[in-house]
This record gives structure tokens, sequence and C-alpha cells, in this order.
């Protein structure tokens, strides 16, 4: 028995959602499906306004776009995330400023943001690891005394919370994936673009249309639409939100699944005491992202990591820090001294998890880890 690293969802409608797309013609974004998902999100969510976007890559550029990103400006982040959190706001000509993580939760450290803030601060950029909260409260207290935005990238949190709050919610924007390496996808690529703040929706619209007040229009608000602001292609096709629809048709199934297989790896290894297992601080409800351990080193890590293949299970160790990389040194900085962020990040090893992994398949990712620190 080999077990994958990750297995994309599939509810068994996705099919049917997508044929029915086919046979209506609707193959283009914005039609019923579209509508559905973002409706399904504005409720469960409480935002302002849910837009579909082909990638949470594009959700993040259209948020740099509203919060209208210049050359100059700078956005503080961590170092420990995907390359899309910074990509989208140095494409607008901003310096990224990293700053260190937690090693509890992998998050950024909110004690640290508010000495990295300068006069061309424009944005936090508020990376919700595993599904597990940062602490917005903070965060946001941060944004509002220097009057700077919080943009939550949530690609790993859909379902998840802080004190009863959807993250993606909580900042002035949020942005999901749908990617399928995500609990939920919408095809194999997807996102979503949360706007918390009502200045945004009218502009938000008009950007995801490519620069134009289409949407006014096929809503009657307008006689004609034209070119009346900058934008790009940021609208899905009908495909992927029919996909992704019928996977929010099982969302509570699919929570509770990963949760449970999630409380399984933790309650089976806890005892273990040559591993560290994950953080999940009182106020955040996680959603199973990824289960992952920590090593006593990046050498301890790649020879688990070997045996595990050896013995049919695929793990995978996860973001090198961006600010090492060749890029990172040409559009960053960072602030302060890095005590965390490389050093966890070696340490780190994520297991195989996702929706229907079973009991035996656990069991043996569960062994092979146990059998490896009896060598």
């Amino acid at each position: 028995m080999n077990i994958p690293f990750n297995m994309p969802p599939v509810t068994g409608d996705e099919l049917k959602y997508i044929e029915t797309a086919i046979s209506a013609g609707e193959l283009c974004g914005g039609g019923r499906f579209s509508k559905r998902c973002q409706s399904w999100f504005e409720s469960k969510t409480k935002t302002k306004k849910a837009l579909m976007t082909p990638s949470c890559t594009a959700a993040l550029e259209m948020a740099a776009i509203l919060i209208d990103v210049q050359p100059g400006d700078e956005v503080i982040m961590p170092s420990y995330t995907f390359v899309s959190s910074s990509n989208a706001f140095v494409l607008r000509g901003a310096k990224i400023v990293f700053v260190d993580i937690r090693p509890d939760t992998m998050n950024i450290d909110e004690q640290k943001i508010e000495l990295a803030i300068t006069t061309k601060t424009k944005a936090i950029v508020a990376v919700h690891y595993a599904g597990v909260a940062c602490e917005m409260d903070r965060i946001m207290q941060i944004a509002n005394e220097f009057g700077i935005y919080v943009i939550e990238d949530a690609a790993q949190g859909v379902m998840a919370d802080y004190k009863g709050r959807a993250l993606g919610s909580i900042g002035h924007l949020g942005c999901y994936s749908f990617h399928e390496t995500k609990n939920y996808t919408s095809g194999g690529e997807g996102g979503l673009l949360l706007i918390n703040d009502e200045q945004f929706v009218e502009r938000a619209e008009i950007i995801r249309e490519k620069g134009t007040n289409r949407s006014l229009f096929f809503r009657g608000m307008v006689d004609k639409y034209s070119w009346v602001d900058i934008g790009s292609s940021f609208l899905p096709s009908e495909i992927q939100s029919a996909y992704l629809h019928a996977q929010l048709q099982h969302a509570d199934t699919i929570n509770e699944d990963r949760l449970q297989s999630w409380n399984y790896y933790y309650n089976n290894l806890c005892s273990l005491v040559e591993v560290e297992l994950p953080v999940v601080p009182p106020d955040c409800n996680h959603n199973a992202h990824m289960f992952y351990i920590k090593l006593e080193s990046l050498e301890e890590r790649n020879k688990l990591i070997a045996f595990l293949k050896d013995n049919g299970v695929s793990s995978a160790f996860h973001y090198i820090p961006l600010h090492s990389s060749e890029a990172g040194k040409l559009y960053s900085r960072f602030h302060g001294q890095d005590e965390f962020t490389t050093i966890e990040s070696e340490r780190l090893l994520r297991l195989p998890l996702w929706y229907k992994l079973t009991d035996m398949e656990k069991d043996k990712v569960i062994d092979s880890v146990i059998s490896y620190f009896k060598i």
C-alpha cells in the first residue's frame, strides 16, 4: 500500500454540475454557479462581498490593486509563505518587509510587526498557516493605529476561524485558494476574494472584469459598459465554479472528516518525544488543512522523508523562506533577526492528509514514523 501525500477531494457531484453548465451553454464566468459559490461564502463568512477568481494568486493581485499599492510602498508579511503572497505586491512596485514568525504556529509574530512599520508601510499581509489563525486582534489594532491595510492570505483557511470570525473576513480583504492541494478545490485551480470593506466592492467588480463596468451593465445600473479603470482577466470559468459548488454542498462533511484524521494523527503521535506536534491556540478553530511534525534538525527531517518513501509513504517539507531566495534578495528586506523563520522551516515535515483518508492508511503513516525512531 503506497500512500500519496495528497488526493484532491471528490464528492461525486462534480460532473453533474459541470454537465449542467455545459448544457446551459454557460462556460464563461459570472453565471449561476459562480453566483451560488459567492453567495455561499458571503453567508458563511459574513463578508460584504465575495468574488470568485481563477486562483488565490489572482485574488491577492486584485487586493494589491484595490489598496492602491504604488512603487516605493512597503508591505509587511512573514517570509515563511508561498511566493504569491509577495509577488502580488512586488508586481505593483512594493518593497516587501519580512518579519520573523512564531515557532508555535508558524504564523507572523504579531509582536514584531510594529517595529517594522515606516512612513512607507501600506499593508500587513497576515498568512494563516495550516488554517490556524494569526493573532488578528493585535494585527488589526496595529493597522488601525497606523492607518494601514490588512490583507488576509487565508489560502489555507477555508472553514477555519478566529474567535468565531471566519478567516479572511477580519482584515480589509481576504483571499482563499481552491488549488487541488487545498481542503476544497474548483478543479485544480481557483480562488476567492473576500471584501470586508464596503469602499472596495464596486471597484473590485470593475478590476475583475478587465477594468470595465460590465457588472453594473448587467444589473441595469448603466446603459452600456466601457473601460473605466485598470483591471485584468480575474474571472474564472463557470466550469471551475460548478466543480467547487459540488464541494461546498459537502463542506461540513469534508471538514469533519479532515479534523477526524488530524486528531487521529495527534492522539497517536503525541507520546513520541522525538517530534513536536502542531499548536492550535485556544481562540482558534482550525480546519485540518495539514498535519505536520517537527524534527530535531534539517538532517533528521531529510532522513525521515527518505525512510517514509522507502516504506511507501509520501511526505513533504514546505516553504523555503522567501528572504533567502534569489528574488527575495532583490525585492525584499528582513526586519530584525531571523530567529525562527529559517530554523523552524527546516524542521517541519508534512504528513499525508486528505478527505476520506482511511484508518488503515493513517495507521501505516503513524507506524512508519514511529518505526523510524526505533531503528
